[in-house]
């Protein structure tokens, strides 16, 4: 099967956040199970262009009342085939979507419709017929409707499957930006109600595409509601016909305890030694007593309201504060993000020296830390997928999770599954609702080191490969085909 990926970064070569971890992993193992992948980037002024090629060729699209010649690169990578648009929007600026993931480009209307426009005349000079154009996110939600507008006859059997990885964003812009685009009004285009409406990227995807897909079953089913539907919960109650949710996977060759190059002390299932040599070292680095009887959590993550920062640190004393006080344990809490919360994170991390405060964004920090750590706490307000879940499990971290989204499914309970569970879930997002969550896997830190080892070894022995979850696309690609 031919399938043609469409996002806005991947790995290795472009990375904001989980988003690029998907399009690169999920594109090698749909080519290990026997499909032909290519991907459409664009070339950012940050992608290391060592080691490509230039595509003889150049198509035209237009834009802003004007043709715009566009040239490419390429680059094969674990036998997938990408493909970088080349152009000023993207070669002249460091940044995917701004200069700071608080301060958006102005004209990413502009840019992201280029990218959009480009991919049918790439496959078209390319003389490759796509089977499935596999669109990512609000960046590239107008490729559906271009595909559905397009009559040449090139494209006939290409179906078009668009994946929302977070529906809180959704490229919305105003009707008068539009006209920069040089495509036809159509009102499914737009979101809101008049005076008000606004051109919505990934509205446009989501009512055009022939499938919809989103990265776990549960956020499928919340996103379908009022409080986790973004004003666009109508549309896809409309659409759950072909609204699948699939889990994603994760990359085991980066994140593998045996062979990490990040840690000093490899480790498995069948030998954990080395992960207690790692929380010595981490409990060290990180300025914390040296002492295996502690059970060590942490936190890795973007600082904001969606993570549970604000249910974590409001209150005096907070639940956080209570936490390191009161319970018998340590934390770790690595991440940038909302300078108000990260002041009272420090001001916290100066008064306990159980709590270790680091403001930083590492991927070395985030290897050792969950190699290390007894417990991972997420206390998401949402989350479609997550991915330090996943993380976690393959290092034998037990996760502490809200019960929602992608945790939901990924996370089995240890009270209502003694035999089988792997982590802590918690349904009240409240300050209480955390505190008990973490009191109840004290409660297994407890029943001593056999129990717990127990459990460790479960949770690395569970799959959450990318190949399982790249199956699951593809029988998504072929119902599509067949005329879902």
């Amino acid at each position: 099967m031919n399938i043609f990926m469409v996002s806005s970064e991947s790995v290795p070569f472009s990375k904001s956040g989980g988003l690029a971890d998907v399009v690169g992993a999920l594109s090698s193992a749909l080519c290990e199970i026997g499909s032909e992948v290519r991907v459409l980037l664009p070339c950012y002024g940050s992608v290391d262009t060592s080691g490509f090629e230039d595509v003889p060729f150049k198509v035209k699209v237009s834009l802003l009342e004007k043709k715009e010649s566009l040239t490419f690169l390429t680059k094969v990578v674990d036998h997938v085939h990408y493909y970088f648009l080349c152009h000023p929007f993207f070669n002249d600026r460091q940044g995917i979507y701004g200069e700071t993931s608080f301060a958006p480009y102005s004209d990413n209307l502009e840019r992201f419709t280029l990218l959009n426009k480009a991919a049918l005349p790439l496959c078209k000079a390319l003389d490759w017929k796509p089977d499935v154009i596999h669109c990512h996110d609000w960046t590239c939600g107008f490729v559906p409707y271009l595909l559905k507008d397009s009559d040449d006859a090139f494209f006939s059997n290409t179906k078009s499957v668009m994946t929302i990885h977070n529906l809180a964003y959704q490229g919305d812009f105003s009707r008068l930006q539009f006209l920069s685009t040089d495509m036809e009004v159509d009102e499914k285009l737009f979101s809101g109600l008049t005076p008000y409406k606004r051109v919505n990227m990934l509205k446009t995807g989501l009512e055009f595409a022939h499938a919809l897909t989103t990265v776990s079953p549960t956020y499928a089913q919340e996103i379908q509601s009022p409080e986790y539907g973004c004003n666009l919960e109508s549309l896809l109650t409309r659409r759950k016909e072909v609204l699948t949710g699939i889990i994603n996977g994760i990359d085991y060759q980066e994140w593998n305890p045996e062979t990490d190059a990040f840690l000093n002390h490899h480790f498995s299932s069948k030998d954990l030694a080395g992960k207690a040599r790692t929380k010595a070292e981490i409990q060290e680095q990180f300025g914390l007593e040296v002492n295996p009887d502690i059970p060590l959590f942490s936190m890795i993550s973007r600082i904001a309201d969606q993570k549970g920062f604000v249910e974590l640190l409001e209150g005096t004393p907070c639940a956080l504060e209570k936490m390191v006080r009161d319970y018998p344990l340590q934390m770790i809490i690595i991440g940038t993000g909302d300078k108000q919360m990260e002041d009272t994170l420090k001001e916290l991390g100066s008064v306990y020296k159980n709590l270790s405060v680091n403001i930083l964004f590492s991927n070395r920090a985030a290897h050792i830390v969950e190699a290390g750590s007894d417990f991972f706490l997420m206390p998401s307000r949402y989350e479609p997928c997550g991915l330090n879940q996943l993380y976690s499990l393959r290092y034998g971290t037990m996760p502490v999770a809200r019960k929602t989204g992608g945790l939901s499914d990924s996370i089995l309970d240890l009270d209502e599954h003694p035999k089988e569970g792997t982590g802590i879930l918690f349904e009240t997002m409240s300050p209480s609702g955390i505190l008990t969550a973490v009191e109840r896997a004290l409660h297994w830190w407890e029943d001593g080191p056999m129990k717990v080892q127990e459990i460790r070894i479960r949770c690395m022995e569970s799959d959450n490969t990318w190949k399982r979850s790249a199956r699951s696309y593809l029988h998504i690609y072929e119902t599509s085909l067949r005329g879902m």
